[in-house]
């Protein structure tokens, strides 16, 4: 296990350092000027010049990306050009906020797609099934940006059920770190509340095209473990249809479902940019297209990094679970 743990972290490396020069050289092809995006408009030429100086970005673009390189291996992302606050320092701050909604959009995604998939696969091309079905490519099919507009425009517009925007209510709570987990921890149900009431809605936009992922993965894996000689076994010993399915069909039906699972929750961190710009939710996101527009540098680098070491995280998480999930899973 310890040997192929190395061997993964060493392979890793050269993958963050390739996305690394591709997210640095494109930001820097692409059109506009940090200096003149930042500065005032009464900036003069030399102010310009001077900035550009202080930024570093006078000097060749491979020694920008050495030294950026440098940085990086001392546990130090640059600081930001436009809040001219350490880069490690605001992911921190915003990081909370986008995780705190990817677990949310994760437990829906979760919660309706695996018992709507293993319900449509036990019961082939019956009304369940056909339900499911819809269900499923609706969530694939849907947009969340649109999906999320909607549910703006009917739940919070038309009945006034949920806030529109923003992430707590002025005065109630700070919005600020693990906010509803915080508060759910602490046992201050009046603040999770107020957090519940604003995630809800940037949760399902978002869950929901996993959703209809997991519920198609878990009926196309139910459908084949479902007639295996081992499920026919147990159903000769006299086990109930509801402790057949749930025991030993989903138990050996969750392996593809981890692995979808897996590289959605970090499409999920990577995603939720659109829909936290949609309802204007504090997270990592919005902080990385507010980024984007002013061609803040190393918020961007910094950004992109912490998504893909997020990516590599999860792997290997997901990878870990194959053992517990399959005993017949093991890692020489």
């Amino acid at each position: 296990m310890l040997r192929y743990l190395l061997g993964r972290i060493i392979a890793t490396i050269p993958v963050v350092v390739l996305i690394s020069l591709l997210v640095f050289l494109l930001i820097h092809a692409a059109p506009g000027d940090p200096a003149d995006l930042l500065l005032s408009d009464e900036a003069s030429a030399a102010d310009i010049a001077d900035a550009r100086r202080r930024w570093g970005l006078d000097q060749p673009i491979y020694v920008q990306y050495l030294r950026f390189l440098a940085n990086i291996a001392s546990a130090d992302l640059g600081t930001s050009f436009k809040y001219s606050d350490p880069v490690i320092g605001l992911i921190g701050e915003r990081l909370p906020a986008t995780i705190e909604l990817a677990i949310a959009s994760l437990l829906i995604a979760i919660l309706i797609g695996i018992p709507l998939g293993v319900w449509a696969g036990a019961k082939p091309n019956s009304w369940a099934d056909n339900l499911g079905s819809v269900l499923g490519f609706f969530g694939i099919s849907m947009p969340s940006f649109w999906l999320g507009i909607m549910l703006i425009l009917i739940v919070s517009g038309y009945f006034n059920w949920l806030p529109s925007s923003g992430r707590s209510t002025y005065g109630v709570g700070q919005g600020s770190d693990f906010y509803v987990i915080q508060s759910l921890l602490t046992g201050n149900l009046k603040t999770a509340w107020d957090g519940i009431k604003y995630i809800i809605m940037p949760a399902i936009a978002l869950g929901t095209g996993m959703m209809g992922l997991v519920m198609r993965v878990t009926r196309s894996s139910v459908l084949e473990i479902i007639s295996e000689d081992y499920v026919r076994t147990a159903r000769a010993k006299g086990l109930d249809e509801r402790t057949v399915l749930w025991r030993h069909v989903l138990r050996n039906a969750l392996v593809p479902v981890i692995t979808v699972v897996g590289l959605e929750l970090g499409t999920l961190l990577s995603g939720s940019i659109i829909v936290e710009t949609v309802f204007a939710w504090p997270g990592s996101g919005s902080l990385l297209i507010a980024a984007i527009q002013s061609r803040d540098y190393p918020l961007i680098t910094g950004t992109v990094l912490t998504y893909t070491i997020a990516f590599v995280v999860i792997n290997f998480a997901i990878d870990m679970l194959y053992a517990l999930i399959d005993p017949r899973i093991r890692f020489g």
